[in-house]
């Protein structure tokens, strides 16, 4: 298929980029909701970072509206409907994936056969053929791939890290790990494509996968078995029945049952969404608002999971996505002591299913105790922009010089597979009822470089001095 305003030279084009813009070039591949963070990063704070090149989508009317954001932004890049298209006629530095989860694998296997770097959106991939392709096709190339864990970037998760590394708690033993999507976030994930487990491998992959590499990049080690529990008990068509919505409709728009519906979606209320997929969906036929009580839903909104990891640390994961407010809280408990993180995203939705305006300040809480000791409530460094401040960090160490990474919050493949991993096995263990072994889904993946750590001094103290740990200057003693 031909590129639908292709650069008439391309091979000229990148001979010059290497000679008189230095800069990578760029192109996205997948041009929904989730690629603007990327398209904003490149056409604003980070233009003069990296230069986009070109851009993919199989639905004209997404591809035009990402073209007319880059436009205004004087920029000019070639257009394709098909991925392979792209990648012969531009051959970019860096392809950047923000296609639908079970299209993740095919698109960065054939950007690093075609020479290209990636960056993709989380998870790495839906499944475990899609993983080991991806492994080998590394293997093979020697290309470098970079997953998008925003979460890993944030201050906070960031601080948090720094605690654990310390070894004020000791070495952990045990950690739990409770999610909360409420009622405005959660329901979307019922309403889109990743509703059904073919596209998203549900939200133990999809969402869950933030969570897992959480979890693996503070301890420092890899998960090796994972046993699961779910269902879906509130996002079913009885549960619609039950609010007084039996008339409702297949999807948001014209539904008789919207003004009575708190979990409606108003996409006509909203010119991004408007652009993107109402004035788009004549094209494919993706609906954005489907209802969430439809009965072809397939992925579960009640999730646990027990996951055992390699050094024998031991987690307890849980996952609701009906909830009134938005957070989450972590524990891990120590041969020293506990620390805790408990976020709040999020108090209440409206009784409309629209968020509060002005939308509150999420508020932070890190609280550690060592043994013997009272509790300390750490200083909280400032934050801004989405994900507890992450996105930004993220797209600062993407684009922008590398720093020394000493957290080592880049992630690449193997800290990919090994967070999709988990989510995969719980799938696993939700359809055989048993606990499921990392190691028979994908066979020797590789263990991701984790940053050096102490994890508990080498010398035991005897008594605790509150001047080892810089972090805990400012704190609150309780």
């Amino acid at each position: 298929m031909a590129p639908v305003n292709a650069n008439p030279n391309p091979a000229g084009a990148r001979e010059h980029d290497q000679v008189e813009h230095p800069m990578k070039t760029y192109a996205i591949v997948g041009l929904g909701h989730r690629s603007h963070m990327y398209l904003g990063a490149l056409t604003g704070a980070h233009a003069s970072d990296g230069r986009l090149i070109a851009l993919c989508d199989i639905n004209p009317g997404r591809r035009a509206y990402a073209e007319g954001l880059a436009k205004a932004a004087g920029l000019a890049p070639a257009t394709f409907a098909d991925l392979d298209d792209l990648l012969a006629a531009t051959r970019p530095d860096r392809l950047i994936v923000t296609v639908p989860d079970h299209l993740h694998a095919s698109c960065i296997v054939r950007a690093m056969h075609a020479g290209c770097d990636v960056i993709t959106e989380k998870p790495l991939t839906t499944d475990p053929t899609g993983a080991a392709a991806i492994l080998a096709a590394r293997r093979e190339t020697g290309r470098s791939l970079i997953v998008g864990f925003n979460y890993r970037y944030s201050p906070i998760r960031t601080l948090f890290k720094q605690v654990l590394m310390s070894g004020i708690i000791g070495h952990v033993q045990s950690a739990t790990f409770e999610w909360l999507l409420d009622t405005h976030h959660g329901a979307d994930y019922f309403r889109r494509w990743h509703r059904n487990k073919a596209n998203s491998g549900g939200l133990f992959v999809h969402k869950a996968t933030h969570h897992f590499d959480l979890l693996n990049w503070w301890l420092g080690t890899v998960p090796r078995r994972v046993t699961a529990h779910g269902r879906r008990v509130f996002y079913r068509p009885e549960t619609g029945d039950a609010l007084g919505l039996t008339d409702r409709g297949p999807r948001c728009t014209g539904c008789p049952a919207f003004a009575r519906c708190g979990f409606r979606l108003d996409v006509a209320g909203s010119d991004h969404l408007t652009h993107l997929y109402a004035a788009t969906e004549h094209h494919d036929g993706y609906l954005r608002d489907a209802c969430v009580f439809s009965p072809g839903i397939d992925i579960e909104d009640s999730m646990n999971a027990l996951i055992e990891y390699e050094n024998g640390i031991v987690a307890n994961y849980t996952l609701t996505a009906y909830n009134p407010c938005e957070g989450y809280r972590v524990v891990f408990d120590g041969t020293r002591g506990r620390a805790e993180l408990l976020n709040i995203e999020r108090q209440a939705v409206n009784p409309d299913g629209s968020l509060v305006r002005p939308v509150p300040p999420e508020q932070d809480r890190i609280t550690i105790q060592p043994h013997f000791a009272r509790p300390y409530v750490l200083d909280i460094p400032p934050t801004t922009g989405l994900h507890g401040g992450g996105d930004a960090v993220m797209l600062k160490r993407l684009f922008a010089a590398p720093s020394n990474d000493e957290y080592g919050h880049l992630a690449d493949e193997r800290a990919g597979a090994w967070s999709a991993m988990v989510g995969m096995a719980a799938n696993a263990s939700l359809a055989t009822k048993l606990p499921v072994d990392l190691a028979s889904l994908v066979p020797d993946v590789p263990h991701p470089d984790h940053a050096p750590n102490p994890f508990g001094p080498a010398k035991i103290w005897q008594t605790f001095d509150p001047a080892n740990y810089p972090f805990l200057r400012g704190a609150t003693v309780l």
